[in-house]
């Protein structure tokens, strides 16, 4: 059924309180050419856990994560991450504080190996390691072993851009995994691949998951996000809308005329 057009709601609804909160985001605004894409954005992951955020197109969601990251700085709002601001620093500085991230359009380096993409994402010398013509031996190492976590170890010394979009999406997760981040943020890990690698992501997650990794995750899959995530985030309109569980949700009206138009 076609989503039907929804009014931006008139205020932040309220938030449930998170338990010990990794990232606060807090009236979260950014504007283009006059434009607010995205106005008095709030919500929290807990640490620990796996949040999802979602929202029809055009919500601000990879907005949202574009301002987390470092790419885009918002016009106004706080970004906390471990109880540092995040707001100002740079893309690198982000990484280097236990941020990791995916893009909705996987961005490998074509040419080079599936290993050497790995590598390259090592915070501290690994592009300068492979420019000087070799590798750190605990660069390659820690490259080696989580490609064997994604299972691509077969293809590890392919040429990126031989690599299904499935297997991509899992190339760029073990090149976020390389800093050992404590939160990975994935835009639509899901979009574009077939159910068997798929299967493979949602199994990597939740492993990662159960061994303490903080997951944000922008998703148009709901039956995914449903069954995977312990809170979910909706936004609509460069706002958000609600923050609850997933069962709640699922059954709240402003989300279904919002987001699925079936209210």
């Amino acid at each position: 059924m076609k989503p039907t057009a929804a009014q931006p709601p008139s205020a932040a609804p309220a938030r449930p309180a998170i338990a010990d909160p990794v990232l606060e985001v807090e009236n979260l605004s950014i504007e283009f050419g006059g434009v607010r894409a995205v106005r008095d954005c709030s919500f929290s992951v807990a640490r620990g856990s796996i949040t999802a955020l979602i929202g029809p197109n055009g919500a601000g969601k990879t907005t949202a994560f574009n301002m987390i990251t470092g790419l885009l700085r918002p016009s106004a709002g706080s970004i906390r991450f471990d109880g540092v601001e995040l707001v100002g620093k740079r893309p690198h500085q982000i990484t280097r504080a236990g941020i990791g991230r995916t893009f909705q359009v996987t961005r490998e380096l074509g040419e080079m190996t599936v290993l050497e993409n790995v590598v390259v994402q090592a915070p501290a010398r690994g592009l300068r390691s492979l420019i000087g013509g070799g590798m750190l031996a605990h660069e390659e190492e820690r490259a080696r072993e989580l490609l064997d976590f994604v299972g691509l170890t077969r293809v590890i010394d392919q040429p990126a851009k031989t690599l299904s979009y499935g297997q991509k999406k899992l190339l760029e997760l073990a090149g976020a995994l390389m800093a050992e981040p404590k939160m990975i943020m994935l835009d639509e890990p899901a979009g574009g691949v077939n159910p068997r690698l798929l299967e493979d992501i949602t199994a990597r997650i939740v492993e990662l998951n159960e061994q303490g990794v903080t997951f944000l995750i922008v998703e148009h899959n709901m039956d995914l996000i449903m069954s995977l995530s312990h809170s979910v985030v909706v936004m609509a309109h460069g706002q958000v809308l609600m923050q609850d569980v997933p069962a709640v949700v699922q059954e709240d009206d402003a989300v279904l005329d919002a987001y699925l138009g079936m209210a």
